[in-house]
């Protein structure tokens, strides 16, 4: 699985921006899509909720390919 730490200066950012600022999605709508398909997990279980808040030391993960770490 391919690895990769963001560092965010605020006290959480929400999952679909994190997938966008990390590159891992070009917009908010592909973001939409791939959570709401179930292809998102936040530290280990699927997450639907596109507004789910995640803070430093949790892990989203794509298709079980792409882990985003939240630092």
């Amino acid at each position: 699985m391919e690895s990769h730490e963001i560092q965010i200066h605020t006290e959480f950012i929400r999952l679909q921006d994190l997938l966008k600022f990390s590159g891992a999605v070009e917009t908010g709508g592909d973001a939409k899509r791939i959570i709401q398909e179930g292809r998102v997990s936040v530290n280990g279980e699927t997450c639907t909720m596109r507004g789910k808040k995640l803070r430093p030391g949790d892990r989203a993960a794509i298709d079980g390919e792409t882990e985003l770490v939240v630092r």
